[in-house]
């Protein structure tokens, strides 16, 4: 029988080691304060529950990513999270059922069935904001805003923001009668950008609308996008030119935030359809093939939960940012070797170091000041004739 080493983990799953494990939590305490100034709530939510809450209103994909486990005590199914988002608004519609605007924000360790994408980790730490209550632009701003600045408190560099609107796609669908197997397969043909697919699948439509669709395949680029946009889609249902609209103030007030973002709008960019109502955004660097930070507009979620809200947030993963990031996270080592003993004048020295904010490891029996730097302890505490006193550490 095949020995099997007990110590290996499986595959996309990782440990976090000294000093990798400081840098991440020094991170997300940084995060979360920023949270903090913007209004934003933390909300803790559970790592298991039944697969019926947890799955709600998420669709297939989230579905295909949720381990699967059977509950004990009661017998039913159970899932660990594989997405937060969905437990926040379940918070919000069901347990916290406020009338005005809410901001909570998350940040906490899932997992995933399957990983997102090839060589991606099958546990990540995902943060994030969202903002209920309310179905303005303004919120979808807001939240886009945060999302750039908590990208920059990582300082993650060559930075540059996708930006489109689902609403866009659907509007035209639904005045073009669309619906059921053609408009899977008009989605799949946009995302692929397969003109002549594209042609096929609308040449039954009413032309003026045809030729709107089959647009938003090549409607990407550079802010010159929306102008051509707003021309192509002149004549188009008012829904269409609401969220156009909105696309384009968005990008106006993104452009005075942030002149030095550059950004990128696709017309046909459907991501997370079955979810997104609005606004959808993407936050992309060079040299990584996934989003680093997406989020969007996905109004319909509460409806679920029994409460249907307006809603807007972002997400990302904590260890990728920590991973991409030039930002200074790591403290120089510092701290206070205590030496062996238990003598009450030292316990009170220690303590009072401690209680000042200093990093004091007291020494175990066998060990010496070799093992300061170890520790990662620059000084040591030192008995003089006038009591206990700090000392630089010998090198």
């Amino acid at each position: 029988m095949a020995t099997v080493d007990r110590w290996l983990l499986p595959d996309g799953i990782e440990e976090v080691l000294p000093p990798e494990a400081a840098r991440i939590e020094t991170a997300r305490r940084r995060v979360l304060d920023l949270f903090h100034r913007w209004g934003y709530e933390l909300v803790i939510t559970p790592h298991v529950e039944f697969l019926e809450s947890l799955l709600t209103g998420s669709g297939q994909d989230l579905d295909l990513r949720t381990f699967k486990v059977s509950d004990p005590l009661s017998g039913r199914q159970m899932g660990f999270r594989a997405d937060i988002t969905p437990q926040v608004a379940r918070i919000d519609a069901h347990a916290l059922r406020r009338s005005g605007p809410s901001r909570l924000c998350y940040a906490g360790s899932v997992l995933h069935a399957k990983p997102q994408a090839l060589a991606t980790s099958r546990s990540p730490i995902q943060l994030g904001a969202e903002l209920y209550g309310d179905a303005s632009a303004a919120s979808d701003l807001e939240i886009i805003s945060l999302m750039v600045e908590t990208l920059a408190l990582a300082d993650v560099p060559d930075l540059h923001m996708d930006l489109g609107h689902v609403g866009i796609y659907r509007s035209l669908a639904q005045a073009s009668g669309v619906a059921g197997d053609l408009e899977q397969q008009l989605f799949d043909a946009l995302q692929r950008k397969a003109m002549d697919e594209l042609a096929e699948l609308t040449a039954t439509l009413e032309p003026k609308l045809a030729v709107m669709i089959r647009a938003l395949a090549r409607l990407c680029g550079g802010r010159e996008v929306l102008a051509e946009a707003q021309a192509v889609l002149a004549e188009a249902p008012g829904a269409v030119r609401d969220a156009l609209a909105t696309l384009v103030g968005i990008a106006e007030q993104l452009e005075l935030r942030y002149p030095r973002l550059p950004l990128y709008f696709d017309l046909g960019e459907l991501r997370g359809y079955h979810y997104h109502t609005g606004v959808v955004f993407a936050a992309f660097v060079p040299g990584v093939g996934q989003s680093i930070a997406q989020g969007g507009r996905y109004d319909a979620i509460g409806a679920d939960f029994g409460r249907a809200r307006p809603a807007t947030g972002f997400s990302t993963d904590l260890k990728t940012l920590v991973g991409l990031g030039n930002a200074q996270l790591s403290a120089p080592a510092r701290g206070i070797w205590a030496p062996v003993g238990t003598q009450p004048q030292l316990w009170v020295e220690i303590g009072r170091l401690r209680d000042a904010g200093e990093r004091v490891v007291q020494a175990l029996a066998g060990q010496d000041s070799g093992a300061a730097a170890e520790a990662g302890c620059d000084r040591m505490l030192q008995q003089g004739r006038d009591g206990w006193r700090v000392v630089p550490l010998a090198p």
